[in-house]
């Protein structure tokens, strides 16, 4: 209920924001809203809600009038703080960067971040076209850039979108960096007092070749390339460059599913434009299997993350998509038997597993918090992932997860195990006979009241569970306490008895509140049909018990 005092202050504010906004359609958007009297309160209340915070992943929300939401006003705003943040630690020897994807207004805003940053004394580069976000990774560092804007909200839903920042060696922000930014763009004074300018440069077909040619050395001239291809970009940015990255690696063209081919904003085939959601890559399997394809693969609709399906006898419709901790032991395994000199990472939600990979190939190892930004920060890294299907394979040319490249990669894997008479399955199954069956789930609970999420954390930091499922509970760890290896962040993690474990924590960029599950399990005689078996039973049973904890 919102007060009649309130709503006098919330559409004084409104009124305020309306006089600055350059925005002709959020401004009939607000207006409409202020015409409509009592009944927009509620709404008004919600747009005006304080300002959308400036963290380590930058700004999302969805997009609209108000200083709680994702506009013009809000992005000029940030952009002017990003070049004060600049100018004052003396990042001003080289440009600036900026990319976009195809979502509701991105384009308007890279134009409008372009424009503050010459507006302030800095070299501005603003990309010609949509494009996928790791091709801004790569350019920061290919350019010489001293730092990197992409306007994307990934894989959110339509409604939104978001203001992703990377500094000069081309990772994301981290602390303190982060709230050094916010705190200038809280300085920032009245929008009309922002210099602008509209003599930035752009970038377009260079770019994009530098990219694509790194890509194509990653596949060995020798290397089998036979493979049936089907791949859908989700109505993202995706399409172009994987065709041609595809053929530049020397593979046939992939099939691609014509009504996901192009982008749209709207995402109208799928409710939820992330791989990872139920259903969101049923075009994909539907066309891989009309054409007998050996594999399918998905981008997000920025491209910076890959998901992978196989044909599987055993599976609803005979294909499975791969978890994201199975694809990054894949790739483990594949890039680590090498012995490259560097370290190995991923986060603490990912696996157990690609440690003792990289144990087995004498590379150094080490788990960081959820996030590119800190897995592409990790010094020497040669591989890198999380398991929301985040996988950085070419370290040394984009410091963040890239679908694209990984999709070469799985491209190459693949390949080489039909080359050989074998599939993804089969290596996965050499896997759990060689390290243990390590098999992940999750738990997921999106909610509407951001309080249920803090809820359940303040309720299982007040009761921790002594037991979940069949393993007992050695250890908990508060991690907002940091440790010696990680700094502070909200979340909880338990040591479970039989090298199980379980990570909660609130989604840093969705109302969710996530719980990441791990079972280890012997393969005893070869036998891993029955290690899964098992795994799964153990893993229901851990998610059971931990949703009653957390009494979600």
């Amino acid at each position: 209920m919102v007060t009649v005092n309130d709503a006098v202050l919330i559409r004084t504010a409104a009124q305020a924001w309306l006089a600055e906004d350059p925005d002709p359609d959020t401004r009939a958007e607000l207006q409409a809203l202020l015409d409509s009297g009592a009944e927009a309160d509620a709404e008004l209340a919600d747009r005006f809600a304080g300002t959308l915070e400036f963290g380590t992943a930058g700004l999302r929300g969805a997009v609209g009038a108000g200083s709680n939401r994702m506009n013009r006003v809000v992005v000029i705003r940030a952009a002017a703080g990003l070049a004060a943040y600049l100018k004052a630690n003396g990042l001003t020897d080289g440009p600036v960067l900026i990319g976009y994807d195809a979502r509701h207004k991105s384009d308007v805003f890279a134009q409008d971040t372009a424009a503050v940053i010459r507006g302030a004394g800095l070299d501005a580069v603003l990309l010609d076209r949509p494009t996928p976000t790791p091709v801004v990774a790569f350019g920061i560092r290919h350019l010489k850039a001293v730092a990197g804007v992409v306007v994307t909200a990934s894989h959110n839903p339509p409604q939104d979108n978001g203001y992703k920042v990377y500094l000069g060696d081309g990772s994301q922000i981290v602390p303190p960096a982060d709230s050094e930014i916010a705190a200038a763009i809280e300085a920032v004074g009245a929008l009309a007092s922002v210099p602008r300018g509209d003599d930035w440069q752009t970038a377009g077909d260079d770019l994009l070749d530098a990219y694509l040619d790194r890509i194509a050395t990653l596949v060995p001239a020798d290397a089998p390339r036979e493979l049936n291809v089907a791949y859908t970009p989700l109505h993202g940015v995706g399409r172009l460059l994987v065709e041609a990255a595809v053929a530049r690696a020397g593979f046939t063209a992939p099939s691609v599913v014509a009504s996901q081919a192009d982008p749209d904003p709207d995402f109208p085939t799928v409710s939820f434009p992330n791989p990872e959601e139920p259903g969101a890559i049923d075009a994909a399997l539907e066309l891989a299997r009309s054409v007998g394809a050996d594999i399918a693969v998905a981008n997000d609709p920025d491209a910076d993350r890959c998901a992978v399906a196989v044909p599987d006898p055993a599976a609803a419709g005979g294909w499975r998509m791969l978890r994201g901790d199975e694809l990054g032991a894949l790739l483990g395994e594949f890039l680590l038997s090498s012995r490259p000199s560097g370290v190995a990472a991923c986060s603490i939600v990912s696996s157990s597993l690609l440690g003792k990979i990289a144990a087995a190939y004498d590379v150094a190892y080490t788990d960081t918090l959820t996030g590119f930004k800190w897995i592409g920060r990790v010094p020497d890294l040669v591989f890198g992932y999380e398991e929301a299907l985040g996988y950085c394979v070419d370290p040394s040319a984009v410091k963040d997860k890239d679908g694209i490249s990984t999709l070469i990669r799985v491209l190459q894997l693949a390949a080489e195990a039909k080359a050989a008479g074998r599939t993804l399955l089969d290596l996965l199954d050499d896997l759990a006979k060689k390290y243990g069956l390590h098999a992940t789930d999750q738990l997921a609970v999106r909610v509407e009241d951001l309080n249920l999420i803090t809820a359940a954390m303040e309720r299982l930091r007040a009761t921790p569970p002594t037991q979940l499922g069949t393993h007992t509970v050695d250890r908990t760890e508060d991690l907002s306490q940091g440790t010696e290896s990680l700094p502070p962040t909200d979340g909880l993690r338990y040591t479970l008895s039989d090298g199980a474990r379980v990570v909660v924590r609130p989604s840093g960029t969705e109302p969710k509140i996530k719980c990441y599950l791990e079972v280890v399990i012997p393969v005893a005689d070869d036998d891993v049909s029955a290690a899964r078996q098992q795994a799964t039973t153990e893993l229901a049973a851990i998610k059971q018990a931990l949703a009653t904890a957390a009494g979600i």
